[in-house]
């Protein structure tokens, strides 16, 4: 048997020795927490690296959006890149209407980093998401910002949760993803404006055929996709000559085309598919607004052209859910052959 005093010798060894050990542990638990933390998130770099890899527009947005949603408690993001003109507004698990109801046309005021933004409804008087059937309770908006050019747009992602409180790291993730985003985004704003303006027709001003069908076709994806309204609006344009024949020289071109430009919204792009025929597509539009169009597309020209009799033929079509491309457009070119015989456009949009 060990000493008196050897037995509590040991003992103040052993509390000794189980105390360093749990010093230890708890060290470790500190690294690994320590090295989690400031170890890259590879999923969260990859979605970062496709977004860069890009210089597409939309898909620059798309992915952006993706990226914002990726995790499980949230449930829809929005972008909004501020222009002078018409915003550019993508959505993701949203619906329009949802999209139309959303306050953050600016970005973050007074240098803020974020924004948290609650909702309140009245009982049963809310405006329910019909996919979802439940409504946004909260969301985030933080500041897209490009170095040297400042804040460009907004990046918001939202909740249908009750009592959802984001955390600091979700907070901080949507700020880095905004970092990378907004001049990806700008970057390909600029591109496309760039395309656009190489693509502009000599004679009338408008836009070229190649132009015409890979807009046309970007929009209908971004319209299905995000389930909004698109109409096509295909004009034929012929003037009397002296004999009783009808053609259009370049001078009529020319005019129609000015007076086009000046006809159509900013959202609105102006085509020459060739020859005497046009074509605008009217995004976030119907067939009723296509035929507005054409109407003061009519005074125009009927004001503009002093001396000369010109002929307006149009043909109007609606995207419809089961439509591709080929299918609007052929809808409004069928629409377009009647109305050539006759001279004059339809009384009613063709759809």
């Amino acid at each position: 048997m060990l000493p008196l005093a050897d037995t509590g010798t040991w003992i103040a060894v052993g509390f000794a020795v189980a105390a360093a050990a749990l010093a230890l542990a708890t060290c470790l638990v500190l690294v690994l927490v320590l090295f989690r933390r400031g170890r890259a998130d590879p999923a969260r770099e990859r979605r970062h690296a496709e977004i860069a890899s890009t210089r597409d527009l939309d898909a620059v947005l798309e992915r952006t959006l993706a990226a914002a949603t990726s995790s499980e408690r949230v449930d829809a993001a929005m972008a909004v890149r501020h222009s002078e003109d018409m915003p550019i507004v993508a959505t993701l698990g949203m619906t329009a209407e949802e999209a139309s109801r959303q306050a953050i046309s600016s970005s973050p005021s007074g240098g803020a980093r974020s924004v948290r933004i609650s909702y309140r409804y009245d009982a049963g008087d809310g405006p329910a998401d019909p996919a979802a059937g439940r409504l946004i309770r909260g969301g985030v908006a933080v500041p897209l910002q490009a170095e040297h050019i400042g804040t460009i747009g907004t990046l918001a992602v939202f909740w249908r949760r009750e009592d959802r409180a984001p955390a600091d790291g979700e907070i901080a993730a949507l700020e880095a993803l905004a970092r990378t985003s907004a001049p990806v985004i700008r970057n390909a704003q600029e591109l496309r404006k760039a395309r656009e303006l190489a693509d502009i027709d000599a004679l009338t001003g408008v836009h070229t055929p190649r132009y015409f069908h890979e807009t046309l076709a970007r929009e209908c994806a971004r319209a299905q996709r995000y389930e909004r309204g698109l109409a096509l609006l295909v004009l034929d344009v012929s003037s009397e000559t002296n004999d009783g024949g009808r053609t259009a020289d370049d001078g009529v071109l020319a005019a129609v085309g000015g007076r086009l430009r000046g006809a159509v919204r900013q959202a609105d792009v102006a085509c020459r598919l060739g020859g005497e025929r046009f074509a605008v597509i009217l995004p976030e539009a119907g067939a009723r607004d296509a035929e507005n169009l054409y109407r003061r597309i009519q005074v125009a020209v009927g004001s503009g052209l002093s001396g000369r009799s010109i002929h307006l033929s149009a043909g109007i079509a609606e995207l419809r859910p089961e439509d591709d491309v080929v299918a609007l457009f052929q809808r409004a070119d069928d629409a377009l052959a009647p109305a050539q015989g006759r001279g004059s456009l339809p009384s009613g949009p063709a759809d």
